[in-house]
């Protein structure tokens, strides 16, 4: 897959690409497995903005995904891959050979005719899809389980990738793309392959259009707002608002942790990420 750059033009055109879509196969969702996205505009039940600078956007439909992949012991065969506005990576459609249809994330290198399953007694291959207990160590896996039955959580975006490092008694460490270590049960499910499109970071939208399609609206600094607006607001002519960078509410935005400490999740860390070339590392190796 490659970057197509648009021609400059206009100011907008001048620095925006797109990707080529080389990969996709189809260019419509199948109907039957596609279902109408309600907005909110970032507003609550009472019309009150509680999530800032959302609205707008082109209107697209939900793609439903199985992230569960408990059809077990019923082969498939990749009939397309396409594109999902509601995510950065591809999604593949599989025909199963009993009639049923179903989306699933895009593995790289996964083709239209390829044929994936799931379950525990299936070949540690592309796109197949088995407990951790039954992957082989060094595998690389994408769409993990956190808990048994609740369907892939971890690495779903484009070009993430996890390793499975050890096994120990009932747990798996898993290596994750920010290179943290996660301790997670062997009974959890997770696909084998590294999540396709990988040069979805390379795009560049060019202008603010682009983003607004995507339902994002300007972000405004608080130093400009009013002060009833913001506490950083106010001031004569353009000042730095008098404090340390907050939000809205006062929370301060430089240097404060905001990871939540009663998330059961946490005690299974083993080792915190690190930086991005530790990152780079730590998935080579």
């Amino acid at each position: 897959m490659a970057i197509r750059k648009y021609k400059p033009t206009s100011a907008g055109r001048r620095h925006g690409s797109v990707s080529d879509f080389a990969e996709l196969t189809r260019s419509s969702p199948e109907k039957s497995l596609v279902k109408r996205i309600s907005k909110t505009g970032g507003r609550n039940h009472s019309g009150k903005t509680t999530a800032r600078f959302r609205g707008g956007g082109a209107r697209k439909m939900y793609r439903i995904i199985d992230f569960k992949r408990t059809k077990d012991g019923v082969p498939a065969r990749v009939a397309a891959i396409e594109y999902d506005p509601n995510r950065t990576c591809h999604i593949a459609l599989l025909h199963y050979v009993d009639g049923e249809k179903r989306y699933i994330l895009a593995p790289l290198g996964l083709t239209v005719d390829d044929v994936v399953e799931s379950g525990r007694k299936v070949e540690p291959k592309l796109g197949n899809c088995m407990p951790l207990g039954d992957i082989p160590t060094g595998l690389e896996v994408h769409n993990i389980e956190m808990n048994v039955g609740q369907g892939g959580k971890l690495v779903r975006s484009a070009g993430t990738v996890a390793r499975v490092a050890a096994k120990e008694g009932k747990w798996a460490h898993i290596i994750m793309p920010s290179g943290e270590m996660r301790m997670i049960p062997l009974t959890c499910r997770a696909t084998i392959g590294q999540i396709g499109n990988l040069d979805h970071q390379h795009v560049t939208l060019g202008k603010a259009g682009r983003k607004r399609h995507m339902g994002r609206r300007p972000h405004v600094r608080g130093k400009a707002m009013n002060p009833v607006a913001h506490p950083l607001g106010g001031g004569e002519g353009r000042s730095n608002g008098g404090r340390h960078p907050c939000s809205p509410t006062g929370v301060l935005a430089k240097g404060g942790k905001t990871r939540n400490k009663r998330k059961s999740s946490n005690k299974r860390i083993i080792r915190r990420r690190k930086n991005a070339r530790g990152v780079e590392a730590v998935i080579k190796n």
